[in-house]
Order: structure tokens, then C-alpha cells, then sequence
């Protein structure tokens, strides 16, 4: 195998692959990437068993062949070379050669054959939605999802697909984000729900983050989903990530968001992180809590311990509703997580009472939701 790229394509693809790359002391072989010169295409795979990426990338292929060196290793040297120079890269006797300008290497490295396989979907039916869409739609709910093995469909992200629309959820069973986006599809798909790990979530926003999508094609770039049983493919711009999904049966979340409300406010969310900020310090420990508590033209933000102290602070609010006067206890930290990711200069709070959940919306977007469970006293 020998082939010449630019520095600067040959170091994104080693970051786009080389961070799935694991170690691994019974299987050693998933510390390499692979590298694939064949039937003019260049590729580079990695793989931890859960998780496979493959980018492809431009360059000049003089000999075809494939092998397979340290992830870890070929990524930091290839970083440190001058950027805008060609790299000559070759396979001979077992090592790969890294020429670029003055600086020569040899790389130890290992057969392909002992690479693991990486699974292929038909790239037949699928679903698509606008990269920046996905982005943002991942980003507002993956940090709900429950880091608790006990229930393991909780540690993934609900991909529901109905006709135009893809709904995302997570929960960790004290608070629930959901985010609706549309999405195209090629075929008269019915609809479909899966349960892709945040694993595979973090790892496909840092793919997405990684590199400016779209360089290679004009407009606003598309990522395309390829179901599969028991998993699923990502197909953006010159990268391919495919997962296993999480096989088990989501809990039925829509039972738990209030169908009426008693309270309804809307206040200035930026004002309401900070007074929840101030409040936080003097929550109890452990236990996080907080108040807010709502009157006809505003909100209190209270809490107080006793090895602290007390914090309160009145916001100016507009509140709908059969009963203005409502309150509930609150962990701040889910509260924060849940205004840091609604969008738009205000937020709406819908209450029943100090027993059911806390919900929160943008103020002009009802594709979003959030709900907090109430501390019970």
C-alpha cells in the first residue's frame, strides 16, 4: 500500500476514526486504525466493537493494500506535521513509512486480517434531516439520559420516526427532554421506534463537530439514517458511523407530561438562571433543592440550609392560569440543565402542583419540552 494525501485531510481523518478506538488488552488489535487503499477508494476504519466509523478521504493512491498501525500513535505524529505539505505514506515488511517534508518515520504495525469486520447496512431505504437540525436536537436531550446500567434502555436516546416528523427523548426517570425535528425519507417507511445508546450520540456530535460537514457538496448539508435490525447508520458527507442499538422497550413518557395546568408563567429565562444560580448556593447538600414559588406578576427563587444560610430573589413574571399562586421544590441542577437548552429570551413554566412535574418550554417553540420532577418534602 502506498498513497500521498495533504497533511491537513490526513490529520482530520485520523481524529474523525482514532477517538473510537479503544484499549483493549484481550483484543489489541482495536488500539489500530485500519487503513484501506482499494478499487481507488482511500478509507480509514475504527472500531471498539460497539461503535464503527469510516471516513473517506481524498489522496492519491499509487499501490492498493490495506494495514493497520497504533491509532493513538499515528494521530499525534500526523498532527505535529507542517500543515499544507503532502505526506507520502507506505506499507513495507510490517511497517508504515510517514514521509513529509524533512521528517521521516516508521510506524510498527499489524495485518489487516486481524482487524475486526465492520457491519454493513444497505444503503437502500432511509431517513433525512438537515445536519444543523440533528446537531442541535441531539445537543438539547442527551444529557438526560441515565448513566444507571440497572435499566438499560434509560442509557440511550428513543428515536421515534412517524412520516415527516423524528422525535427524540431521553429520561432518567427525575427528568424528561424531548425534541421534535422534521426529516425526509425515501420510501413509505411505517413508523419506527429505536433506542440508539448516548454513546453513539456523544460519538456522532463529535464527528459532526470534528470537521465543517459539507465542504465536498453545496447547501446546507443532510445526514441520512439506514435502519437495520438491531442497528443503525449514520451517513454524513464522506463519513460512515454504524452502531448496535439498545434492544429493550421504552417506558410510554407521554403518560407522564400533564395534560392541563393549573399555572402557567413566563418570565426572562437568562434572569431565571441567574437567581436559580444564587439560590443553589445555599441548597442542601445532596439534596440540591430549591423553591420557586409563583405569584400574579412573579416568581420567587428561594432556598436556604442551615449550615449556609438563605437566598431569595423576585422575578418579574406573566402568569396564566386558574391558580397564579403555585410553588414547587426543585433539584437546581436538573432545573439549569433544562433552561440552558431552551431557546429564545424567555421561558415558559406550566405547574399542577408540588406533587406532579415541572414542565418547561421556549415561549415560541412547542417542538421542545422538558419536565422536572418536584422534590417531595
Amino acid at each position: 500500500m502506498r498513497f500521498i494525501s495533504l497533511q491537513e485531510n490526513l490529520k482530520r481523518s485520523l481524529n474523525i476514526v482514532g477517538h473510537i478506538t479503544t484499549k483493549n488488552i484481550n483484543l489489541p488489535i482495536l488500539n489500530n486504525i485500519l487503513i484501506r487503499a482499494e478499487n481507488g477508494n482511500l478509507e480509514f476504519v475504527g472500531t471498539n466493537l460497539e461503535i464503527g466509523i469510516i471516513q473517506q478521504m481524498r489522496g492519491k493512491i499509487e499501490k492498493e493494500g490495506q494495514f493497520t498501525v497504533n491509532s493513538k500513535l499515528i494521530t499525534e505524529y500526523v498532527n505535529l506535521l507542517s500543515g499544507g505539505e503532502k505526506v507520502k505514506v507506505e506499507e513495507k515488511d510490517g511497517e508504515l513509512k510517514v514521509e513529509c517534508g524533512n521528517y521521516k518515520t516508521k510506524i510498527k504495525g499489524e495485518l489487516a486480517k486481524e482487524f475486526p469486520l465492520i457491519p454493513t447496512i444497505p444503503k437502500v431505504n432511509y431517513y433525512s434531516c438537515q445536519v444543523n437540525d440533528l446537531r442541535q436536537a441531539l445537543n438539547s436531550v442527551v444529557f438526560a439520559v441515565s448513566t444507571s446500567e440497572n435499566r438499560i434502555e434509560l442509557t440511550g436516546i428513543l428515536f421515534s420516526f412517524n412520516k415527516n416528523k423524528l422525535s427524540l427523548a431521553a429520561t432518567d426517570s427525575y427528568r424528561l427532554a424531548e425534541k421534535e425535528i422534521a426529516v425526509k425519507s425515501n420510501a413509505q417507511a411505517a413508523e419506527q421506534k429505536i433506542i440508539v445508546p448516548a454513546k453513539t450520540v456523544q460519538e456522532l456530535l463529535r464527528v459532526l463537530n470534528n470537521f465543517e460537514i459539507g465542504e465536498a457538496v453545496g447547501g446546507e448539508p443532510e445526514i441520512k439514517f439506514y435502519l437495520a435490525e438491531n442497528q443503525i447508520l449514520f451517513t454524513v458527507d464522506s463519513v460512515d458511523l454504524i452502531s448496535r442499538l439498545i434492544n429493550g422497550h421504552y417506558p410510554d413518557y407521554k403518560q407522564i407530561i400533564p395534560s392541563k395546568t393549573q399555572t402557567e408563567v413566563l418570565t426572562d429565562r437568562t434572569e431565571l438562571i441567574r437567581a436559580v444560580k444564587a439560590a443553589a448556593l445555599f441548597s442542601k447538600t445532596g439534596i440540591n433543592d430549591i423553591n420557586l414559588q409563583f405569584f400574579k406578576e412573579k416568581i420567587r427563587v428561594s432556598a436556604s440550609s442551615g449550615a449556609g444560610g438563605e437566598s431569595q430573589a423576585d422575578l418579574a413574571a406573566v402568569t396564566r392560569g386558574p391558580d397564579p399562586d403555585n410553588e414547587i421544590s426543585i433539584n437546581y441542577r436538573y432545573l439549569l440543565d433544562g433552561l440552558n437548552n431552551v431557546e429564545g429570551e424567555r421561558v415558559k413554566i406550566s405547574l399542577v402542583n408540588n406533587a406532579t412535574p415541572c414542565v418547561l418550554r421556549p415561549e415560541k417553540d412547542n417542538n421542545y419540552l422538558y419536565i422536572v420532577m418536584p422534590i417531595r418534602q
